[in-house]
């Protein structure tokens, strides 16, 4: 018979936080979400983020804790581990490979997706990371739509730091714009747009991050940055890491992304970089398509969720 026992305590950057104590040891931890998280299939979700377990915890009896709260505040389906929303870390590792953590990678322990399924969680959204060539990437549709876009006035150029805040507040706007038709997607405010890119200001390189433009419309952005992770291994920085790319909606704006994402391997191979890993794409995307055929998969993630039925 296990020993734990639940504890809350305040936390500001979630709506609950629950800790599991064991001999007044804390052994597992997550945050709780109910309150404008998006609906899953017309239910109303709860969100398990912040998680956290000790080896050889039984972390899942906090999950089922968590999951008996949520269903107290209204939720009907759980979802995890998301920290709130999709624009923080989510998903757990669920094939790791062989090579190491790339920088911005969420990481955790093999054990924990145990944890999930032994709390009543299957997977509902696959993702993977795969990593190619930076010189090698060819993708056939690039040619005709880039000398069309060109004809019709869109311009690639890197990001200006020296206008780094005017450049994010533009990509926030579109980002609204663009990513709206995602995957349980919520928008959120500039402040707290810009405040994620405080912390990784420093490892910008400007020729990475790609800006597309038609006159003075943004008509696209890709978000990409190199693999500091290597520089702490002692080793020479030689992964670029596509994160986020973002394209207009509309027709006019057809092929953007593969052009985009062309010219991001194009110019990373001319600033140094040997590889380009594209990470963290859901499984059906079509830029996760294209990226098989030139890349190899690197990792594989899963997004957990489960019914919950009121007593």
């Amino acid at each position: 018979m296990s020993r734990l026992r639940f504890e809350q305590r305040d936390d500001s950057a979630a709506q609950a936080h629950w800790r599991a104590l064991e001999g007044g040891a804390e052994v597992a931890r997550c945050s709780l979400w109910w309150r404008g998280t998006p609906e899953l299939d017309g239910a109303a979700l709860g969100v398990i983020g912040h998680f956290n377990a000790a080896p050889g915890a039984s972390a899942h009896l906090l999950l089922a804790h968590a999951c008996a709260d949520l269903t107290r505040r209204g939720a009907r389906r759980a979802i995890g581990p998301m920290d709130g929303n999709t624009w923080h870390s989510y998903r757990l590792v669920t094939e790791a490979g062989t090579a190491p953590p790339f920088f911005l990678e969420p990481s955790n322990p093999p054990e924990w997706n145990a944890h999930f399924a032994a709390a009543g969680f299957a997977p509902i959204a696959t993702f993977h990371s795969s990593v190619t060539d930076a010189a090698s990437y060819v993708d056939a549709r690039v040619p005709q739509a880039a000398a069309r876009l060109r004809d019709e006035g869109v311009r690639l150029r890197p990001l200006d730091p020296a206008r780094l805040l005017e450049e994010l507040e533009r990509i926030h706007e579109l980002s609204l714009a663009s990513f709206a038709r995602n995957y349980l997607y919520t928008p959120i405010g500039r402040d707290e747009f810009l405040a994620q890119y405080q912390p990784i200001e420093r490892a910008l390189d400007p020729r990475l991050v790609l800006i597309a433009e038609r006159g003075a419309e943004l008509a696209g952005f890709l978000f990409a940055l190199p693999d500091l992770l290597e520089a702490r291994r002692g080793a020479p920085v030689r992964t670029a890491i596509l994160k986020t790319m973002a394209v207009r909606p509309g027709r006019r704006y057809a092929g953007l992304g593969a052009w985009l994402a062309a010219e991001c391997h194009v110019r990373a191979a001319a600033a140094g970089f040997t590889r380009v890993v594209h990470a963290l794409m859901h499984d059906a995307n079509v830029s996760a398509a294209t990226s098989r055929r030139s890349a190899r998969v690197l990792r594989r993630y899963a997004l957990y969720a489960r019914t919950l039925e009121p007593a």
